[in-house]
Formats: structure tokens, sequence, C-alpha cells
């Protein structure tokens, strides 16, 4: 691979990515499926933002981008970058998340993101499950002290139900819900080291993500799913 191939594949997308998607990701939250939206007034109307949600169903990335209320990308898992799926995901100006090498070049084009005042989007749990956000990787928050970005807590619901695999995707006109809660701003405190400083943010974002899902499982009465099957 040339020095020009590398750089275009480690380039973050272009802003124009993230826009031309988003009609096709609203179809799929307001026709395909009845997706309630709340909150997203929360979403700073400029500067750069870290949208982090919990993650419990495959419809999860799709429904995040479409409801953005700004363009966003998203860091989805590498082995998603394949046939017609995979296009699309590319057209649509999405960061593809190569687990085995550390994520290390989805989080420089996550940072890039950042960096020119854009939005990205990330599950921290880094991969679909329960949803109850029992560990959280620390992608999300490093990427919010690297940029300076506040860090917006989201909750899904509906996505998946309990006893449905991972994999699959709700009945049509299902309802779904995402909420979005007020931004956590994250800071390396003075006499903290930046592994210090990690650590604290964590706990922060992962306590407000855990008060957002909690706050909007009791006002609409969908579920987690009590079980994460393959």
């Amino acid at each position: 691979m040339s020095g020009v191939d590398r750089a275009r594949a480690t380039a973050a997308p272009e802003p124009a990515a993230a826009r031309r998607g988003r009609p096709v990701g609203r179809f799929l939250a307001h026709v395909v499926w009845s997706t309630e939206v709340v909150g997203t007034h929360h979403v700073p109307a400029e500067g750069p933002v870290v949208l982090a949600a919990n993650h419990v169903g495959l419809l999860d990335g799709p429904l995040l981008y479409g409801v953005s209320p700004r363009p966003a990308h998203l860091l989805v898992k590498r082995s998603a970058f394949r046939g017609p799926v995979g296009a699309v995901l590319r057209w649509s100006g999405q960061i593809p998340v190569d687990a085995d090498g550390g994520g290390r070049a989805a989080l420089a084009q996550g940072l890039e993101v950042l960096r020119r005042g854009d939005v990205l989007g990330i599950f921290p749990e880094g991969h679909r499950g329960g949803g109850d956000l029992g560990a959280l990787r620390g992608g999300a928050v490093w990427l919010a002290l690297a940029a300076g970005a506040p860090v917006v807590p989201v909750a899904i619901l509906g996505t998946r139900r309990t006893g449905r695999s991972t994999g699959s995707l709700p009945r049509p006109r299902a309802r779904l819900v995402v909420e979005m809660g007020e931004p956590v701003v994250v800071e390396r405190a003075s006499g903290r080291s930046g592994r210090e400083a990690l650590d604290d943010g964590t706990r922060v974002v992962a306590d407000a993500l855990r008060a957002t899902v909690a706050r909007a499982v009791a006002r609409t009465g969908i579920e987690l799913p009590e079980d994460a099957p393959a």
C-alpha cells in the first residue's frame, strides 16, 4: 500500500458523508420502526460532541445515526463493513473499528472528527449485550479528554427484547426509544495523571449513562433485555 493509500485508509470520513445518509436513518427510525426521541436539546448545536450510548441490539447504530440532531460519524466494528451493508456504512461516513488492533486507527479518525468540531457516536460497552453498562471501555472518555468534547449519554431501548438474539431486529413499527441526557464534561484535574483522569472520567460517564437508561426505563416501561444470547 502506498503512502497516499495509507493516508486515505486512516483519514476520517468527510463531513458530507455523515450528512448524506441521514434520510435513510430517519426513514428506518420513523417509518420502518416507531421511534420516540427525547432530549435532543441536550446535544450542543455546535462544536465537538461525543454521543455515548448503551448497546443491546443490531439496530442501535443506525437508530442513533438517524435520530441524532446533528450529522454523526459512528464507530462500528470492522466485521460489519462487508457486502452491501459495508458499502452503505462507508457511504454514510461510519468508521470501522478493528478490535484486534486495539482500535487505534478508529480512535485517530474519531479524534479527527471531534477536532474539526463534529459529532462522534460510540458504544462504550464495546459489544451488544444487556445494555446495563456493567463495564465500559475507556475510548469514549479518552476521545472526550483529548478533544475537549462533552459527552452526551444516550439510552436506547426496545431494539432487542428478552430472549431475542443480539443480531435480531425488532418487528416493523415496534416502539423504540432514544433518550439523550445532559452533557457530561470530563477534564483532567490538577495533580491527576492521564490514567487517573481516564479512570475518573469513565466512572462519571458510566454513572451518567446508567442514570439516563434508568430514567428512560422508568418513563417508558420498556425494560432492558434480561439476557444476552449470541
